[in-house]
């Protein structure tokens, strides 16, 4: 004979059932974050393309860039910081534009906050000829990083979690003595906007090598956002210490140090160039076939959940240490 509950036996575990069922509704599910690598590749080998012709600012090369930039902006949904997506300044007699589109913040308060993330998609137009080529099409310098803050920002667009503000600042001038960064530095500061952190990519194609840590930021010891940036993503080291970056003085030498300087907050490059993974720098055979396109997309997608987080906590946890 089949043997009855005890009454208080079955209704415990009907209140069991209940209990785990309801938990299970609360609990967030995972998050799968996806960069496509066939669409890194299409902007990388786009923007290092010859047709391009290396990119010098002013050269009808970084114009074609600039308009593949707009357009890539736009389809993403970000709306232009400015009245058009060109800020405009001179270099000497020669026109130069940044390409700057903003993530508005969903939260009334720290939407008046902003984040800059930003790379320099110039590059020094030709170099000394190797085989008949004279072409530095800048792959990796600085292709590269275009091509992640166009990618971080087409996520961050589609994630819509972002509570503060977040402009997307693609730099022309960089290679002129990063002139550009400097011209948006000076005209935010007179516009006396509130920034909490800029984070500029720099040389992100081709990955490190033997090291604990996915890339390294610039001035380090500057702030806690390398300490604050791997909480963040659950515990791993996505930004580590290179000793080389603080020898070689690289914090005052890429877009993230105008705005530094401007507004004192954490201002800080991320790149992946150890001075011993690749050997094309300022050389006409600064290709994309050189880049590694997986490592571009898996460090991409390490990159989103701190930015998302410094996007969204109510306090401004990264700081200034030094």
């Amino acid at each position: 004979m089949r043997k009855q509950l005890n009454p208080v036996c079955y209704m415990t575990i009907l209140l069991m059932l209940f209990i785990f069922q309801i938990g299970n509704a609360q609990a967030p599910a995972s998050k799968t974050i996806n960069v496509s690598e066939a669409e890194v590749t299409k902007d990388l080998f786009y923007l290092s393309s010859d047709e391009l012709a290396g990119r010098e600012t002013g050269s009808n090369g970084i114009e074609k860039a600039a308009v593949y930039l707009e357009k890539r902006f736009f389809e993403i949904g970000l709306k232009p910081y400015y009245k058009t997506y060109r800020d405009s300044f001179m270099v000497g007699k020669k026109h130069a534009y940044n390409i700057v589109g903003v993530l508005e913040g969903n939260d009334e308060r720290l939407k008046k906050e902003y984040i800059i993330i930003g790379a320099h998609y110039d590059h020094i137009g030709h170099g000394k000829k190797v085989n008949g080529d004279d072409i530095a099409n800048g792959a990796n310098d600085n292709a590269a990083g275009t091509t992640g803050v166009v990618q971080l920002a087409k996520h961050l667009a589609e994630s819509g979690s972002n509570k503060r503000s977040i402009i997307f600042a693609l730099f022309s001038g960089e290679e002129k003595g990063l002139k550009g960064s400097k011209h948006m530095a000076e005209e935010l500061k007179k516009e006396n906007i509130d920034l909490y952190a800029m984070i500029n990519l720099e040389m992100i194609g081709v990955p490190m090598k033997a090291k604990s840590y996915m890339a390294y930021i610039t001035g380090f010891k500057n702030s806690n956002l390398a300490e604050k940036f791997n909480d963040y993503s659950d515990g791993q080291k996505v930004l580590g210490f290179l000793p080389q970056a603080g020898q070689m003085n690289l914090f005052k030498r890429s877009d993230n140090y105008p705005f530094y300087q401007e507004f004192g907050v954490p201002a800080q490059t991320i790149c992946t160039f150890d001075f011993s993974n690749y050997p094309y720098y300022h050389h006409v055979d600064d290709e994309a076939e050189f880049m590694d396109v997986s490592h571009m997309a898996n460090l991409l997608e390490n990159l989103i959940p701190g930015i998302e987080k410094m996007a969204s906590t109510t306090d401004r946890e990264i700081k200034m240490t030094e």
